[in-house]
Parts: structure tokens; C-alpha cells; sequence
């Protein structure tokens, strides 16, 4: 995540801010910019990095799900890029499950940015009704609630953004990381594999080579996990013991580390801890793309870890990346590469369609 500046005063601002806490403006994040804009109107819009209050707004979720993007005008959106893609949200009477709502709502906007970042395609269910990206964030205090991916939908556990449920959860799961934010880049792993790999017999060949069959039968391979337990020695094989289910959740749980890697390491680098090619402006191409990040990363987490430790934290990165999890890695790198570098292919993507090639 990039280090932003308030146009105005020039002062630090956090992905979150509305308001900068140094000059009082207002301020909204603009995705197709990437940056932080201040709402003004009138004479103080011509002023430095002030934006026309008649050509953008902030999201009407601002206070509901405290969101600070900036929406156009015209054409008439009330709601983000972010928040359009929410289907399902809490009732408006339900105050507990409306406060995890705008936690959930926080981490979406940090997955969304990234996907931006990495150029991947958003399509919704209004240009996909079938297929398109589509989250329901639901309250399991009064119904069942199972976190999930369906066909482009995701499906998320707001009790996931209670510390104590989720930290037991993580316990009882033998998980070494659960958060929000980990719980969607996972999820929409899912939907890219739809998007990425399905659309190429090419990509799909290889994946089996890595990754197994996608099409084997879930319903067991779910049965036979939470009855036997990932199989010994999966460490060699997988970057977690959930990975080892079905091939689908390993490309998931995969995916969802390469985008923790990448992001983290824009972030450093936009922070001056990590080399400034880092950063997602700096693309990575080619077949030494992966391994210029590898290079980056694992003695910057490795420093984080221990900085971690020295404040009595555990590891930032509590992971061990062997040579067959880095390879499956770098099939997702190389995909994300080749796709989003070729008009065609991308176009593949977008439409869902097979490619040819």
C-alpha cells in the first residue's frame, strides 16, 4: 500500500482517512488515481489538489460502513467501486453486526485496491450475473453462516472481525494466521481461478500439474480433511494444511500469499524498507519477475518477523515457503503476468470466455 500525502498540507494520511487530522480538510480516496483528492467547493477548489465538489462525492457508506472513496457524480453512483460490489449487508437495526460490517467493509477496500494495483478484472454480477464478483457479509448471531466462494459469490462471516471469536478459531484450527483481510484474498483466489485459468486449457494443464484435478469431487475431499487431517509431512508440499484439501483451496490458499507478498512489499517499499522496485508501480516481467520478488521478500520478512518478536508479537509471516509452493507461486505470478500484460487475454478474462491459445 502506497505511503499517501494529503494535497493540501502535504501531511501523511492512512488508507482510512477521511479527514486530515493535520489541516482539517476533507478528503477522499480516489482508485482511478490512487491517491488521496480533498473535497472543496467553489474558490478553494482551485487551489492545490482541492477537487470540484460538483464532480466528485464521497460514498454514500461513509458513515455506515466508514468508507472514504470518492465517487463521480455523473454518471449518478451513490456507492465506491468497493462498496457496489456488496449484494447482502447487515439489517440496519442490527448494531453489532452493522460495527463488524464496516471492519469487513475496511479489509475489502485494501483487497479491492490491491486487485486494482495488479491490474486483474473486477466483473460484477451487473456485467456477469451468473459469474461476476459479488460479496455477502452476513451475521451468523442469529443464522448459520459459512464462509465461502460460490460462482463469483463470497460469502464472509462478519464474527470473523471479533479478535476473541476469530483468535479461537485459529487456535482450534491450528492456524498460524486468520484475519479479514487473509479470509478475502482467499476467497477471491477462488474467483480468479474462474477468471484466469479457466478461461485457458493452457494454464489449466499446468495447473493440474501442480495442483491436482479442480474437478474432483469437493464434497469428499472436504469429508476426508475433517476426518483425517492433512496427510504427514504436507509442510514439503503446501504453504498450509487447509491447502492440502482439494486442489481448488491449495491455488486459493496460494494466491491469497501471493497477494499478502506483494503487498506488504509495495508497502515497505513505499516506506523506504524495501528496494523501491518493489513497488507495484515497478512491474516485475518476465521469467526472472518472480525471482527479483523472492529476493525481496524473504529477507524482508525475515526482518519483520524478528522486529516482530523484539515488541513480544509473533511472526508477521509465520510461514516456511518450500521449492513446490514457491513454483505453484510462480505459476500464479506468471498467469497474473501474461494475462494482464495481453489485450486478449485479458479480454478472455473479462468475458469468461476459453481462449484458443
Amino acid at each position: 500500500m502506497r505511503d499517501f500525502i494529503c494535497p493540501n498540507c502535504g501531511q501523511h494520511l492512512a488508507f482510512e482517512n477521511s479527514v486530515c487530522l493535520s489541516c482539517g480538510s476533507s478528503v477522499g480516496f480516489s482508485l482511478d488515481d490512487m491517491a488521496f483528492l480533498v473535497i472543496a467547493s467553489g474558490e478553494e477548489s482551485e487551489h492545490g489538489g482541492a477537487v470540484d465538489a460538483a464532480e466528485f462525492q464521497l460514498c454514500a457508506n461513509l458513515h455506515l460502513a466508514e468508507c472514504n472513496w470518492l465517487v463521480h457524480v455523473e454518471p449518478v453512483r451513490l456507492l465506491c467501486a468497493s462498496c457496489r460490489l456488496t449484494r447482502t449487508r447487515p439489517n440496519d437495526n442490527d448494531g453489532p453486526a452493522l460495527a463488524a460490517f464496516a471492519l469487513a467493509e475496511r479489509a475489502k477496500r485494501r483487497l479491492i485496491a490491491e486487485l486494482h494495483e495488479l491490474k486483474l478484472p473486477i466483473v460484477g454480477r451487473d456485467e456477469d450475473p451468473e459469474y461476476g464478483l459479488a460479496f455477502d457479509l452476513l451475521s451468523s448471531a442469529n443464522e448459520k453462516v459459512f464462509t465461502g466462494h460460490d460462482n463469483g459469490l463470497i460469502t464472509l462471516d462478519l464474527a470473523e472481525g471479533d479478535d476473541v471469536h476469530r483468535e479461537q478459531l485459529r487456535t482450534s484450527m491450528d492456524e498460524p494466521y486468520r484475519t479479514l483481510l487473509g479470509h478475502f484474498r482467499h476467497e477471491v483466489g477462488h474467483y480468479y481461478f474462474y477468471r484466469l485459468v479457466g478461461t485457458s486449457p493452457a494454464y489449466l494443464e499446468r495447473f493440474n500439474e501442480l495442483f491436482g484435478d479442480p474437478d474432483a469431487d469437493y464434497q469428499e475431499a472436504l469429508d476426508r480433511h475433517y476426518s483425517q487431517g492433512a496427510p504427514p509431512g504436507w509442510e514439503e508440499n503446501y504453504v498450509s494444511s487447509y491447502a492440502t484439501m482439494h486442489a481448488a483451496e491449495d491455488w486459493a490458499e496460494t494466491f491469497a500469499h501471493y497477494l499478502h507478498i506483494r503487498d506488504t512489499l509495495d508497502t515497505a517499499a513505499a516506506f523506504g524498507i524495501a528496494p523501491a522496485n518493489a513497488t507495484y508501480e515497478r512491474r516485475v516481467l518476465g521469467p526472472s519477475g518472480f525471482d527479483n520478488i523472492l529476493e525481496m521478500w524473504l529477507p524482508l520478512a525475515w526482518s519483520l518477523n524478528m522486529v516482530n518478536r523484539s515488541m513480544g508479537k509473533d511472526d508477521l509471516y509465520p510461514f516456511v515457503l518450500p521449492v513446490p509452493v514457491l513454483e505453484k507461486m510462480r505459476f500464479i505470478h506468471t498467469v497474473i503476468d501474461e494475462v494482464t500484460s495481453s489485450p486478449t487475454k485479458l479480454d478472455a478474462a473479462v468475458g469468461g470466455q476459453q481462449q484458443q491459445n
